[in-house]
């Protein structure tokens, strides 16, 4: 596969006359855009805000975010099986406004899976999201089934935001790129002797897919990945739009469809391919319920790399507790056939950093990189404006908020001020690479 994408470096964003871009000044047509936006009758209410690294602006709750992206030769959409017919994801060109993302907001309603992003103050130092000029959709929806249901599938929102990324990036479709990343990769069994002598590394991705009822889970070409066995993905495909979010997992853990379209993990073992190792490609496994199923899988990841002469594997999972049993499982798995493995996770440790970090442990598992604790409490002082409504981190049973704690009370104060474990900052521990925690010695 061969993938060119066009980066168009946004260094504003502003309203105006005509969507367009123009100098790295990002354009767009509010009313149009918007309009765009309610040709699905299931959105009842919608704005567009525009917010800026340094803003005194506080989101929540924060739903998907989306690199805005437009397909330049195929005529196809940027979320093939998704927002349109499937189709292969991976070749060609793609341009993208880089610097900026389309993020949806509810109006109201939160759940267990949404989160909240500090674009200034203490917060904005826990998501990557607050370093990025950001096209804020605040919208409502006719879903009033689950509107007060904790576990939202949130359907028509990101399926709003996907629409939306793919219609704003359109200006940029027919323009020269200011760069031009390109992603390839020689068939493994015809790559020259230099490549095939160096250390064979295989990246396996394990995103949400934990959820039996179909619309919560991440999707592939538009396919639950709840339906899958672990498959060999060529990495081109996940750059491109083939994966995207869903909505499960607890918010930090999550990761959105920004991340998988810029996956900086990916990104790395592209540059170190024919220099120091041999990337050999994506197994995408999934996250299961049962126990036999996660030894299944992991078997089927084991098998998949050794067979692919894999030497060494990075195994990277979305979200924690029952994931980390296929999480471990995969590692060990590896670990027995003479891979290399190590892990990429959060942990969740407790508020006081004392519990055991994964639900599973084992001895193999031996070279895991932390992204950091969920469970870590975060205290955050009012911010000037809120989009969305601040009072859904604790009515809604946001996975990192609460209604009320014997001793911390409310996460949300009558100041505007909050507390809340960091569980609920939108993408906050970022596993897929670009994590900005460390570790801190005593």
């Amino acid at each position: 596969m061969d993938l060119k994408i066009g980066n168009f470096f946004v260094k504003d964003i502003q309203f105006g006359e005509t969507t367009s871009y123009n100098d790295g000044i990002l354009t767009i047509n509010k009313e149009e855009a918007l309009n765009f936006v309610k040709e699905d009758e299931h959105i009842t209410d919608a704005d567009l805000l525009i917010v800026k690294p340094g803003d005194e602006v506080r989101l929540v709750p924060v739903k998907e975010a989306i690199e805005p992206r437009v397909k330049v030769e195929s005529g196809e959409t940027i979320f093939p099986g998704y927002t349109g017919k499937v189709a292969p994801a991976g070749n060609g060109i793609t341009h993208a406004l880089k610097g900026c993302s389309v993020l949806v907001v509810g109006k109201h309603w939160g759940g267990f899976q949404d989160g909240l992003i500090d674009m200034s103050g203490e917060g904005a130092k826990y998501t990557y999201f607050s370093k990025l000029k950001n096209i804020v959709l605040v919208a409502d929806t006719d879903e009033d089934f689950e509107k007060r249901e904790q576990q939202k599938k949130n359907r028509a929102l990101r399926m709003a935001g996907h629409k939306l990324a793919e219609y704003i990036a359109t200006c940029v479709k027919d323009l020269k790129p200011e760069e031009v990343e390109k992603y390839e990769l020689d068939e493994i069994t015809k790559r020259n002797k230099e490549v095939s002598d160096l250390p064979s590394v295989v990246l396996v991705m394990q995103p949400q897919s934990q959820m039996e009822e179909m619309g919560y889970n991440d999707l592939v070409y538009g396919w639950d990945a709840n339906h899958m066995v672990p498959t060999f993905m060529h990495p081109n495909e996940v750059l491109d739009g083939a994966v995207i979010s869903g909505s499960f997992m607890p918010c930090s853990s999550k990761w959105s469809t920004y991340d998988f379209q810029n996956n900086p993990t990916i990104k790395k073992l592209y540059r170190e391919h024919g220099k120091t190792i041999n990337f050999l490609g994506v197994i995408m496994s999934n996250l299961n319920v049962a126990l036999e199923q996660k030894k299944r899988a992991a078997l089927f990841v084991a098998q998949m790399a050794k067979s692919l002469g894999a030497d060494g594997a990075i195994v990277a999972e979305e979200g924690y507790g029952n994931p980390d049993a296929d999480f471990i499982e995969c590692i060990v798995a590896l670990e027995d056939i003479g891979v290399k493995t190590v892990g990429i996770t959060n942990e969740c440790t407790g508020r006081d950093g004392q519990s055991q970090p994964l639900v599973t442990l084992d001895e193999k598992a031996d070279a895991i990189v932390s992204c950091g604790n969920v469970s870590e409490l975060i205290k955050l002082p009012p911010m000037k404006t809120v989009i969305g409504e601040l009072q859904s981190l604790a009515r809604d049973g946001l996975s990192g908020g609460w209604a009320d704690d014997e001793i911390l009370g409310s996460s949300v104060k009558e100041d505007g001020s909050i507390i809340m474990e960091n569980n609920a900052m939108f993408c906050g521990d970022q596993v897929v690479g670009w994590s900005p925690k460390t570790m801190k010695e005593f």
